[in-house]
């Protein structure tokens, strides 16, 4: 004979007994992470929001002052001609990088897989592995007004166009601009030429055997193809432009005068070099949260997209 059965509810708390041992130890393994991520993200986050309420040198005693800050924030010309040359860079950190990684990436792909591929890939990257600090000064001598940028330009009879570049007003913005064009583009050629080896090719035979051409190839297959990778890229590179200090600070320094003085710079003077740190944490929780606003939209259209 056998037993009674055993009730339903002694099974139900046996079965969980295991489930609960192991989500227990993978609370455990996650403790060392997560307490690294609380003690260098949230809690420096939190004692910045608190500073920026504050009129504080770092070191004497502390005057509460409310949204002063704030205020001086979106007052102060200054810090929002810094804020207008941070949209400006976007363009350059972001249109420029992608446009010319999509037209190469498009370009590679249809070339024979070999040698040259694979080297091109490679050059193309390779100003994403230099510090961006070495990138900023070594652009700053090729702009010099006996650089090499002049120096070509001599070469093809343009030398009327010459003239030291991150020195002048006009062509200062740009030019920092394009140097993170310049980083940025390898990234987005390397990223972009995956996810296009990521999309069916029977999509393009299909669309070949109807007679279509490489324009309608590329906005009818390739895009849409690689709507994720040109999200995720956006998302980069615009943190990327709001955020710039190291290419900025290496190679202008802001200058001449304010023409190419960005958040981030505006940031590390106020705090370091004026010592008003409350100041600098209110711009600094500014500067996260245009972020924010400027990622978020671009990670809910590349998910809506996807429905």
């Amino acid at each position: 004979m056998t037993g009674p059965p055993r009730p339903r509810i002694a099974r139900r708390a046996g079965a969980k007994a295991p489930a609960r041992r192991a989500a227990a130890r993978g609370w455990f393994l996650l403790l060392p992470a997560l307490g690294m991520y609380i003690g260098f993200v949230v809690w420096p986050l939190f004692m910045g929001v608190q500073y920026s309420f504050y009129d504080w040198n770092g070191v004497g005693p502390a005057t509460w002052v409310g949204l002063d800050n704030y205020v001086k924030v979106f007052s102060d010309p200054y810090l929002l001609g810094s804020i207008r040359n941070a949209f400006v860079l976007i363009a350059f950190f972001t249109v420029i990088p992608i446009t010319a990684g999509l037209m190469l990436a498009t370009l590679i792909r249809s070339l024979r897989p070999g040698p040259f591929s694979r080297a091109s890939q490679t050059i193309l990257f390779l100003p994403q592995i230099i510090p961006l600090a070495a990138a900023g000064i070594a652009w700053s001598w090729m702009y010099a007004q006996t650089g090499a940028v002049n120096e070509i330009l001599g070469w093809f009879g343009l030398g009327w166009f010459a003239r030291p570049w991150l020195a002048d007003y006009g062509t200062a913005l740009p030019a920092v601009g394009l140097i993170g064009s310049w980083v940025l583009t390898g990234l987005c050629t390397v990223l972009l030429l995956t996810g296009i080896g990521k999309i069916d090719g029977s999509l393009y035979e299909a669309v070949r055997l109807d007679g279509a051409g490489w324009w309608r190839e590329f906005f009818t297959i390739t895009l849409p193809g690689l709507r994720q990778e040109i999200a995720v890229l956006m998302t980069l590179s615009v943190i990327a432009a709001l955020s710039s200090f190291d290419i900025i600070y290496t190679s202008t320094q802001g200058g001449p005068g304010r023409a190419t003085l960005v958040p981030a710079l505006s940031i590390y003077r106020i705090g370091f070099t004026q010592s008003d740190v409350g100041l600098a944490s209110a711009f600094g929780i500014v500067l996260m949260i245009m972020v924010l606003l400027c990622v978020l939209p671009i990670q809910r259209l590349s998910k809506a997209g996807d429905r």
